[in-house]
Formats: structure tokens, C-alpha cells, sequence
């Protein structure tokens, strides 16, 4: 019996094990059963996603950059093929050691390594970068041949973007360059799509039209959605959307007119702004020197970049944006027009010029201190009177004079559509508080407001504003935004769309007021001082010369360009409109450190206005006499600049 009941002990043991055993396989299998519904089910799409990611890829496929082209067609910035030899620094283990080794098949310069030891302090580990661009057939042949030996460098063919003209009007075009890591996190604020649109990009605009028209000129990116294999290996592409060009721009530039005016300047400094004063469109924008924007596509190297950076004659400035002057006897037709909307003068008011002006024990001077007699407005414009608009000044006042020149855009935005644009000074009680910090300082000194009256003092302006304020007198009072977009092509059905000219306002000034200027301004080209520079023009222009002080000059000395050193010497400027009557171009023009306008600024006024009028380009024999530093009124024959060879956008780059 009693082994009977140990038997039957022990097969009740073995009965309650074996339910836990079957309870405990039940319970496995309900949560392996619970785990295929939540996985197959509950987290189906989820799951579904990441295993199409795990064999499949989305690359990106940068777009065509769009062409820049000028008023008539001319290309500015193009596109060319070429292949790239690259590394990407987190798959290699030491760099400089590649290098080393790359530099044993292919001709790496040490500029090469400068510039890519820049690039790597710009950008993140894992970027691509070129150690060598424009790879020769025969360089990429030997790379290829030894490319097992380097894990981490690839060849790739890229799109490079190319400026035929070079130097010429490198200041409009800009340039792109690579995307830097300040770049980068400004990205991150954009919106989604648009960040998204920029994926595999890597070149951005930087300057110039080049940065204004990105978003025109990026186009759309597409995608490759491929199969890959486990390894990491493409298998196959599965679907494509191809990229969308960038949009063609066209500007209301004229590269013929931008050449010849950057001819004529040669080697100095200064800047030109060339516009239509019906519509704004400007014809040339000039910034002299300039520099060649091929240099920043590859990314520029240590050696070039310190020339162009640690020069005196600063060719990265763009003068004509960015570059403040004081407008010197420029400003006297508008300070006429003053006078004449303020009612503090009338055209016939007379004013004696015995040479000087007294203001308490000041003596302020005029033209080699030569009195002129009895000067009235007319005059005081064609033969340029100091002590007309001393007296003038002191009569208006400082704040009356801004209340009136802030219209017609002295020291005001423009809102020209490129970047960068510099506000410079039209001053005023209130901005001498707001600018200045102790108490005397703030303080407006009457005398302050004498010099005002004939460019000088704290006057301190761009040639693009007053190169818009002579628009205005053209336009008889009509103000236009300057620009440079005039239409946009599409890459891919070549449909042009005009772009939204801008708005035009009438400032209400009185057509006879600026008449009696306009005609004053006539009067300077036909019996003032730019008379010689405009004789046998067959056409009327109006112009006023100008000479600024680059340093001021004490009260007891005289002027003498030949004692000073070349920066210190004056500036040369002139403004003018033409055909008198009905103005199709005004401009505004300052050479730097060269003396008296008529002698430097208005001869090349004139070629301009030959160019736009007649149709004439400079002879050789007149680029060859500015070569010579010998720059004034027309000498050789000139050609017919609609004669002249200028490639299209479609033709070789010169």
C-alpha cells in the first residue's frame, strides 16, 4: 500500500508539472501569437516602411543651375561639365597621408592643399571635397587604375559654373561658392520644403545677382529612389524624378556698355550707375577694380584670396553698392531745386561771388579763390559757384535740406534687388544726436551747415543714389526703383515672364522748377564746365561736374595734387542725362582720387552716352590712350558697337 500511494504521489507531481509545463507553452506561444498580430498588424505600415528604407534609398539629384544673361541675350554665367577628384575625411584614416600618396599620380599644388584644408574647416566630416578640379582624361585614367588603393576618395563628375567675361561686371553677377556651416544652420529655418529642395546641393549664390536670384536660378531637385543589396550595393532604380533646371535671368544690363565703361576707367578705381530714368532698368552698373569670380567657384586659395583682401585699392568693394562719397558740386542743381520748391530763391535772384564766403571768422573758399560777380541760379550751375549755394545753405538750414533731399533717395535704400546695399549719410540734427555719443558731439554747429550746400561737410552718398536722384530731374520729378531683373526664362520651354517693373511715384515736384534746373544743367555742356568734353556732340545732354575732397585741406593751404600722396588727392565725378529732351539714360560717375570732373569723370560720360545714342564703341586707339593714362574727349574713329562680335548663350565662352 504503500508504495501504491508513492506511485500515485508521484504521478500527481508528474500530472501538476506537466500542466504548469503546458500552461507555461500556452502562455509562450499567446505572447508569440500577441507579438505577430502587433507586428503584423498594429505596426504593419511602420514595420513595412522601414524594411522598404532597408532596401531601398532616396538620392537626390541636384539641379542645373539657371544662366544669367544680359539685355540682349549675352551670356554671364554658364554651366560646364568636368570631373573632380574628392575625399571624404570620416572614410579616411589619415589625410594628409593620401594626399601624399594621391600627389604621386596626380599634380596636386599646394594651393590645392591650402584650399581644401579650407574647406574642410567650412564643412562637415562626412562632406565630399575636392582636393583637385578639371581633371584631364589621362588624370582620371591613372586615378582609376589605382583607385582600390584609396578607400574614401572617388572621382565624380560635377557641373561647374563659369563666368566667360571674368572680371566684367563681377560685381553685378556675383559668384557661388560652396555652402558653409553658418550657411548650413540658417538652412535650418527655412521651411520644410524648401530645406528639402536644397538637398544634395552644395553650391549656393553669394554675391551679386548670383545670391538675389537663387531661388530663380537653383531650380527643382529631383530624386532616385533605388534597390539596393545588403552590402550597401545599388541594385536597380525604381523610380526617378528628374530635376528641374534653374530659371534663366535675364538682366537690364548691357555687357557691352558695362565693358567699355570698365575699359575706359582703366586702372582706376571708381564707379559708374547707368540707368533708364523712364523705367529704372539699369544699363551698367560699375565698380572699378574688379575681380575675377572664376577664382571663388572651386573655392578660392590662401594666396589669392590675400591679394584681393589685403589690397589698398579694395577690388571686393563694390563701389557703386557700397562705396560712399560726398557728391562734391554735384549737388548744386538739386540744392537749386531747393531753393526754388522751398521759395527761399528764385531763378533770378542774384548772389555776389567776390571768391569767398564769410561765416563769422571762417572763411570759406571758392574756385581757386576767384570771384565770379554777380551770379544768378543759371549761372551758379554752368559755371559752378561756391559761394551761391554757401549762402544758400546757411539760408535753408541743415534740416530743411534733408527734409528735401530724402525724396529724391540721398542717404535713403534704394531697394535695388541686390543685397548688400549701404545707406550712406544725409545728415540732420537728428542724426548727428543718434550718431554721435557725448553731448558736444550731438550738438549742430551752424557752420556745420555752410559746406553742406556744395557736397561737402557730412554729405556721404552712393553713386546708385545719385545716379536715381539725376533720374528724377530727367523724368522731370517721376522716381523709379533701380533694378536689374527684367525677366525670368524658363530652362526647359524657353517661355519668357517679364518680371514686375517697379512702381513709379511722382514726388510732386513743379515741372517749371525742374525745368529751370534741367536747362541750368544743359547750359553746363554747351558754356560751363564740361563744354570741351560734349563738343561736336550730335545730341543735347545736361551734366554737372563735381569735385570732392578726399582729405580735408586746411584753410591757409592751397590744394596741389603734386604734394600729395594718390589717395589723398580729390575726387573726379559728374552726373548727366541724354538726349536733353527726352532722356533715355542718366548716370552718375566718380573716379577715384583724379581731380577736377571735366577732366576724368565726364569723358567717360560721354562715351556712354555715344554708346546708347549713336551706337558707337571706343576705337582701339582710345582704349590704348586710357591704357596710357591719357583718358578725355573721343580720339580715334569709333566702331559700331551692334558691328562688334559678342557671343550669345548658346556660343563658346570667350
Amino acid at each position: 500500500m504503500t508504495a501504491l500511494r508513492d506511485v500515485e504521489a508521484d504521478l500527481s507531481r508528474f500530472r501538476n508539472r506537466g500542466l504548469v509545463a503546458l500552461l507555461g507553452v500556452l502562455v509562450a506561444f499567446g505572447l508569440v501569437a500577441a507579438r505577430a498580430v502587433y507586428l503584423q498588424v498594429v505596426r504593419h505600415e511602420d514595420l513595412k516602411a522601414q524594411a522598404e528604407s532597408n532596401r531601398t534609398a532616396v538620392l537626390p539629384i541636384v539641379p542645373h543651375r539657371g544662366l544669367i544673361l544680359d539685355r540682349n541675350g549675352v551670356a554671364l554665367a554658364t554651366n560646364y561639365s568636368a570631373y573632380t577628384l574628392e575625399i571624404t575625411p570620416s572614410r579616411v584614416d589619415n589625410v594628409e597621408t593620401v594626399i601624399d600618396e594621391l600627389a604621386q599620380l596626380i599634380d596636386i599644388q599646394m594651393r590645392d592643399r591650402r584650399r581644401f584644408k579650407r574647406l574642410r574647416e567650412e564643412s562637415r566630416n562626412f562632406d565630399s571635397l575636392p582636393i583637385r578640379t578639371r581633371l584631364t582624361d589621362e588624370e582620371v585614367a591613372r586615378f582609376t587604375a589605382h583607385r582600390y588603393r584609396f578607400p574614401g576618395v572617388d572621382i565624380k563628375a560635377r557641373l561647374f559654373r563659369q563666368y566667360p567675361y571674368g572680371e566684367t561686371a563681377s560685381h553685378v553677377v556675383g559668384y557661388i561658392g560652396r555652402i558653409n556651416l553658418a550657411e548650413k544652420a540658417q538652412m535650418e529655418d527655412w521651411e520644410d520644403e524648401e530645406r528639402a529642395n536644397y538637398r544634395g546641393t552644395e553650391y549656393i549664390g553669394k554675391l551679386g545677382i548670383e545670391q538675389s536670384y537663387e531661388r530663380e536660378l537653383h531650380g527643382l531637385t529631383g530624386f532616385d529612389q533605388i534597390e539596393t543589396s545588403a552590402g550597401g550595393r545599388v541594385v536597380r532604380t525604381l523610380t526617378r524624378t528628374p530635376a528641374t533646371p534653374g530659371n534663366t535671368v535675364v538682366l537690364t544690363l548691357d555687357i557691352k556698355l558695362q565693358k567699355l565703361v570698365e575699359d575706359m576707367f582703366g586702372e582706376r578705381r571708381g564707379a559708374l550707375v547707368a540707368l533708364d530714368p523712364r523705367n529704372g532698368e539699369v544699363l551698367a552698373f560699375v565698380s572699378k577694380p574688379t575681380f575675377d569670380p572664376n577664382l571663388f567657384v572651386d573655392g578660392i586659395d590662401v594666396d589669392n584670396w590675400k591679394m584681393l583682401n589685403e589690397s589698398i585699392d579694395k577690388p571686393l568693394l563694390n563701389r557703386a553698392l557700397r562705396g560712399t562719397y560726398p557728391p562734391g558740386s554735384t549737388y548744386k542743381p538739386f540744392m537749386a531745386l531747393a531753393a526754388l520748391t522751398t521759395g527761399k530763391r528764385s531763378a533770378g535772384t542774384v548772389i555776389n561771388d567776390p571768391g569767398y564766403w564769410m561765416f563769422g571768422n571762417h572763411r570759406f573758399r571758392s574756385h581757386g579763390d576767384e570771384g565770379m560777380g554777380g551770379v544768378d541760379m543759371y549761372r551758379s550751375i554752368v559755371k559752378s559757384s561756391n559761394v551761391y549755394y554757401y549762402s544758400l545753405a546757411n539760408e535753408l538750414g541743415v534740416d530743411a535740406m534733408h527734409d528735401f533731399m530724402a525724396p529724391l533717395g540721398f542717404g535713403q535704400i534704394t531697394g535695388i534687388d541686390l543685397k548688400g546695399e549701404v545707406r550712406g549719410v544725409l545728415p540732420s540734427q537728428a542724426w548727428k544726436r543718434k550718431n554721435y555719443k557725448r553731448p558736444e558731439q550731438q550738438r549742430w554747429y551752424a557752420g556745420e551747415t555752410i559746406s553742406l550746400g556744395i557736397g561737402q561737410g557730412y554729405n556721404s552718398f552712393t553713386m546708385l543714389q545719385l545716379a536715381q536722384a539725376t533720374a528724377v530731374l530727367a523724368n522731370k520729378g517721376i522716381k523709379v526703383r533701380p533694378h536689374l531683373g527684367l525677366a525670368t526664362e524658363d530652362a526647359v520651354t524657353r517661355q519668357r515672364q517679364a518680371l514686375q517693373p517697379p512702381e513709379a511715384v511722382n514726388l510732386g515736384l513743379d515741372p517749371a522748377h525742374v525745368d529751370v534746373v534741367t536747362r541750368a544743367m544743359v547750359g553746363v555742356t554747351v558754356e560751363g564746365t564740361s563744354t570741351r568734353v560734349f563738343a561736336g556732340a550730335p545730341y543735347s545732354s545736361g551734366g554737372k561736374t563735381g569735385t570732392a575732397q578726399a582729405v580735408t585741406i586746411g584753410q591757409k593751404d592751397k590744394y596741389d595734387a603734386r604734394k600729395m600722396e594718390e589717395h589723398q588727392r580729390d575726387h573726379s565725378l559728374y552726373t548727366a542725362f541724354a538726349p536733353a529732351n527726352e532722356p533715355r539714360v542718366a548716370l552718375a560717375i566718380v573716379v577715384e582720387n583724379s581731380g577736377f570732373g571735366a577732366a576724368h569723370a565726364a569723358p567717360i560720360a560721354r562715351r556712354v552716352f555715344d554708346y546708347v545714342l549713336l551706337d558707337q564703341y571706343p576705337s582701339e586707339e582710345d582704349l590704348a590712350a586710357v591704357r596710357k593714362g591719357m583718358a578725355s574727349a573721343p580720339i580715334g574713329k569709333p566702331r559700331k558697337a551692334s558691328e562688334m562680335a559678342w557671343p550669345t548663350a548658346d556660343a563658346t565662352p570667350p
